[in-house]
């Protein structure tokens, strides 16, 4: 047994000196993994740290980035891809020259694993703290709650007739799709939240844009419409899917920089920011916005009053959603299915039980918050 016992410590020696750095670096980042999951435990101690660090960084980092015409995190992802494949194609070159098969694999096993835990807990602390602090309508004080069909579609209702009203506020193609200049969309952006921080001081931040993503194409085959980045708090956005929804897409990554980070919540958000900032193509895009998440809830509680408001959309309304879903349409494959799979992985592990079925909850937040408008303009 003594010499079995040796024998092992041998190899986990060997093991260990092969790769010194990576195992501490690997070690540091189950550490920082163990602390913050004994912190979750806690809520007063993740808001501590929400409070005093998090919030702080995004604000920092968001008026550094600011200035840059580009995604400084974009090109941070790109530039670990590319480490990764040049490590990927530097390790299998090693081993056709030089052999040593067995090191040279599990030095790269072991440092795309350091890699990833390290990643990931980074994210945990940069972004998973919110998902253990009080949320956005425990902030705000606008909550939602349960809804009756007819209530729902009031408030359905109320959300066709604006967007139907507004559709022709905004630049449209001979085919009378939706067409704003990409620029004016993102230029507006900064100042887009002006309005509504007035009225809900939890939503208050610096003004700063949201950013263009330049692989956008990429995003539309991983099934995203944008995404915000934690570690340089940039709101980015994918240029390549249809004009209509870009502005409420940028309203929703914003509010994610200002620290709503439940996906159904920043729904909400991007609707409120859009139509308190009054901004016809803002107002347009989070109506239709409203419109697809609410519609999307009657047609399942009552298909006759979701076929009467659908009938009542205006021709080009119905244009941008046809467009929309045609779009989208085209990158169902097993890659997109493989990221929706991962996402709402990555939300389970944060607590959000519902992956992405948890965007249901907008519509919530929506009749409650509407509803009393729209019964008196029914």
């Amino acid at each position: 047994m003594k010499r079995f016992f040796q024998k092992l410590h041998h190899f986990f020696a060997a093991l260990w000196r092969a790769a010194p750095v990576r195992h501490v670096l690997l070690l540091i980042g189950l550490a920082l993994l163990g602390v913050y999951l004994l912190l979750r435990r806690h809520p007063a101690a993740m808001a501590t740290l929400s409070r005093g660090f998090v919030r702080p960084w995004h604000r920092l980092m968001s008026r550094l980035t600011a200035p840059l015409p580009f995604s400084l995190g974009e090109w941070l992802i790109a530039a670990g891809v590319l480490a990764l494949l040049v490590y990927a194609l530097w390790t299998v070159a090693g081993i056709i020259r030089q052999g040593d098969r067995a090191l040279r694999l599990y030095r790269f096993v072991l440092s795309c694993l350091t890699a990833l835990v390290l990643v990931y807990a980074g994210f945990s602390y940069f972004w998973g703290v919110y998902y253990d602090c009080s949320d956005f309508e425990d902030q705000s004080g606008i909550r939602g709650r349960a809804v009756s069909a007819g209530e729902l579609e009031t408030v359905t209702r109320y959300f066709t007739d604006r967007v139907n009203a507004l559709a022709p506020l905004v630049r449209r193609d001979a085919e009378g799709r939706c067409r704003e200049e990409l620029w004016t969309i993102f230029d507006h952006s900064r100042v887009l939240y002006h309005a509504v921080e007035q009225t809900v001081p939890c939503l208050a931040g610096d003004e700063v844009p949201a950013k263009p993503f330049f692989f956008s194409r990429i995003l539309s085959r991983l099934n995203f419409s944008g995404f915000f980045f934690p570690f340089t708090a940039e709101a980015n956005i994918n240029t390549d899917c249809p004009t209509a929804l870009t502005a409420a897409t940028i309203a929703h990554e914003l509010a994610h920089q200002r620290g709503v980070a439940q996906e159904d919540e920043a729904n909400f958000v991007a609707v409120l920011a859009c139509l308190s900032d009054g901004d016809p193509v803002f107002c347009y895009s989070a109506c239709l916005l409203a419109y697809i998440h609410l519609g999307n809830a009657l047609y399942e509680a009552d298909y006759d009053a979701w076929l009467d408001n659908y009938a009542r959309l205006s021709a080009p309304v119905r244009a941008d959603l046809a467009e929309n879903n045609a779009y989208w349409q085209q990158f169902k494959s097993p890659v997109s299915q493989v990221s929706d799979a991962v996402y709402t992985g990555f939300l389970h592990s944060y607590g959000q039980t519902l992956g992405l079925k948890t965007y249901g909850k907008c519509v919530d937040l929506l009749v409650a918050y509407y509803y009393d408008e729209a019964a008196r303009g029914n």
